[in-house]
């Protein structure tokens, strides 16, 4: 499970590439990679804009998408949380931003989803269907859920990727990742977040199946415990360790409401 780092990291020597936002989100995302000693770690920052620097809260919402992840037993990928001096445009910043390994096994390649999917679909075959004959029905089963309990605006094609190894002649799809778009991410300021309506069901980009996380849970049908793991009120201690501070004690509080709400929802569909 993903750690805070607390204590001020000099990261100004990282270079980071622009990625243009994906819905929801102003301005660009920014990326980088580091590799020392064989290991690659990428980093990833909250939303940013040339004239009001890095905003919102993405690079937060994937550590506590991380915790969800670990408590529920879902396979993914572990962030840490950073608090970091990074430079962009020759302009310091200190920032909260997100880091984590390579997920990869040796000699593994990846692919993003849609593209394995048209590149092997039968015609006129849906993603869901595809999916479970390639034989990742549980895995899309427990994604389709989890991006409903956290609202997930961003699950396009390229944010499931597949890993092939040619050597060994299999096929699997990646640990789950890139959950920053999601919970209160579209609040700006404490007075969105006491106004978010935690239960909405919000147009969002999902590759297999419709907008609507809501709806895209009918994909599951009537199978019940998608996830290996159970979340109780006594979890949110552990969901939110550490982030006093980091988010301001309201977005803390909606956060959980939407969390345990929209999952005690889905367990009692």
């Amino acid at each position: 499970m993903g750690r805070i780092i607390f204590e001020k990291q000099d990261l100004t020597w990282l270079k980071w590439s622009h990625i243009r936002g994906s819905s929801g989100t102003a301005g660009t995302l920014l990326k980088s990679y580091s590799e020392v000693g064989g290991v690659k770690r990428y980093y990833k920052l909250s939303g940013f804009d040339p004239f009001s620097g890095i905003t919102g809260h993405e690079c937060v919402n994937e550590l506590i998408a991380d915790r969800l992840l670990t408590i529920l037993g879902i396979e993914h990928l572990s962030y840490d949380l950073i608090n970091a001096d990074i430079e962009v445009g020759g302009k310091v910043y200190n920032t909260w931003l997100c880091s984590s390994e390579d997920y990869r096994k040796r000699g593994e390649s990846k692919i993003a989803l849609d593209d394995f999917f048209r590149m092997n679909a039968a015609p006129g075959e849906y993603p869901y269907d595809f999916c479970v004959r390639q034989g990742f029905g549980e895995y899309v089963d427990r994604m389709i859920a989890f991006d409903f309990i956290i609202l997930n605006r961003d699950r396009h094609g390229a944010n499931i990727e597949i890993l092939r190894n040619s050597r060994e002649h299999s096929v699997r799809p990646a640990p789950l990742f890139d959950h920053g778009l999601s919970l209160l991410c579209s609040c700006s300021d404490e007075r969105e977040a006491r106004l978010f309506d935690v239960m909405e069901d919000r147009k969002c980009g999902n590759f297999i199946g419709g907008r609507s996380c809501f709806e895209n849970l009918l994909l599951i049908g009537d199978k019940k415990n998608v996830f290996p793991g159970k979340l109780t009120s006594s979890d949110r201690e552990r969901l939110l360790e550490g982030l006093d501070g980091v988010l301001p004690d309201i977005f803390l509080r909606k956060i959980w409401e939407m969390i345990i709400s929209r999952y005690e929802l889905y367990e009692n569909l």
